[in-house]
């Protein structure tokens, strides 16, 4: 029997993983041994020469979130840049801006409490998930409000080898009706379970293009595992989930306004703090859309 408690906490800096090529067009600052960096030297919301994109696109791929301050885009340059990576979704549940069926409006006052407290990946009951986000923040409140980012190959790798051994070929169920489900009525949530319906991803994916591996299970929308006893199943999942929790493998971003974060999805969970009410917190993200987990 596997013995179910966290190996070693043995982290793997970040710098070790990067290829050692000097930044030359952006300045990346760590915030945290694994995870994490702020960026300056550079508008999103300018043109962008293709050298600098690549040392973006290597920053995130080696620091899995990053952070940028004073870009004040236009939803028309949050879309462009963010379309620079790919494809971009349009959330099926979450209100979007006028105009701009890609810009989630996350507003949140005295009114509208903050519910994204809980550690997740996103849209992970999509068959392809994103492969991540950029979030502006409009109107932030004088304190609190900050969003912590979980490195999810320093969670699996700090598993005991026993237990990473027994989670080879797992796989698990994604739902978001336990969620977004909730808002819905009988009728609309039988349209959007046919729309969307549960998907099985592994419980530990590949990074398509890193490599890594990390876990790939969350507490809002993974229900179980697949072919588990039920019991057993929960047991082994609040144990992965548990490891998003060790502050070892996180990093914590403060906002301002005008302040981005920008996290790969398929690499990290995500927790926006909410301890702010009743201030106003407003943000915009544009999602781009990811592969099939593999």
């Amino acid at each position: 029997m596997v013995e179910m408690h966290p190996g070693p906490r043995h982290l793997r800096p970040t710098y070790d993983e990067a290829e050692r090529l000097p930044y030359t067009r952006i300045m990346p600052e760590p915030l945290s041994p694994t995870i994490g960096a702020e960026i300056s030297g550079v508008s999103l919301a300018g043109t962008i020469d293709d050298a600098t994109f690549e040392e973006i696109h290597r920053a995130l791929l080696e620091y899995k979130v990053i952070f940028f301050r004073d870009q004040d885009m236009m939803p028309e340059q949050h879309v462009a840049f963010a379309r620079r990576f790919g494809d971009l979704e349009t959330h099926p549940f979450v209100p979007h801006r006028d105009g701009h069926p890609q810009v989630m409006v996350l507003k949140k006052n005295d009114k509208i409490g903050g519910y994204e407290n809980v550690w997740h990946s996103d849209v992970t009951w999509r068959r392809e998930p994103s492969l991540g986000s950029v979030l502006l923040a409009r109107e932030v409140p004088p304190l609190g409000g900050d969003t912590l980012f979980c490195d999810m190959y320093a969670a699996y790798e700090g598993l005991s080898d026993a237990v990473r051994e027994s989670l080879e070929g797992l796989r698990a169920v994604h739902d978001f009706t336990f969620t977004f489900g909730r808002l819905l009525s009988p009728e609309d949530l039988a349209k959007k379970q046919q729309e969307f319906p549960k998907v099985e991803h592994p419980v530990v994916r590949t990074h398509p293009e890193t490599g890594r591996r990390g876990l790939y299970v969350n507490l809002p929308f993974t229900s179980h595992i697949v072919g588990m006893e039920s019991a057993a199943s929960d047991r082994l999942l609040e144990l992965l989930y548990r490891q998003a929790m060790v502050p070892e493998y996180q990093c914590r971003f403060r906002w301002r306004r005008h302040s981005v974060a920008f996290w790969d999805n398929r690499a990290v969970q995500h927790y926006a703090t909410s301890d702010y009410w009743p201030q106003r917190r407003e943000m915009e993200r544009v999602t781009i859309v990811g592969d099939e987990p593999r």
